[in-house]
């Protein structure tokens, strides 16, 4: 599923939703290792981005939101409207990201797009 089949918003501009499919998710739970706490507090110390947490989440994020665009397609959706991000610790260095939004089918309006 194409990056622009999938919005926040609750249309596609240019496309006309002609079936709602359902709810669809993608969830991860990720949890750091003793090496990237080691380096993560380090970075803590030193102050400003702490760089391997933000890689580490935007993995989980991106697995997460690669997983709800599969779970869009397996359901027969062509595009994901609605979609938002949750992220939970479940336990102390354990944290659950889910990717979720409607799966729907849309077709373009007037032929001018392709789906």
């Amino acid at each position: 599923m194409h990056v622009s089949m999938v919005t926040t918003g609750l249309d596609l501009p240019g496309y006309r939703i002609v079936r709602n499919v359902g709810l669809v998710r993608g969830l991860t739970v990720r949890s750091r290792s003793i090496v990237g706490n080691l380096f993560g507090m380090l970075q803590t110390l030193l102050g400003g981005n702490i760089s391997i947490y933000v890689t580490l989440c935007e993995q989980a994020r991106s697995d997460a939101y690669r997983l709800m665009c599969q779970h869009a397609q397996q359901l027969g959706g062509n595009a994901v409207v609605a979609v938002r991000y949750d992220a939970t610790e479940v336990m102390q260095g354990l944290s659950e990201v889910l990717c979720y939004g409607t799966a729907v089918v849309v077709e373009p309006i007037g032929g001018s797009h392709g789906a």
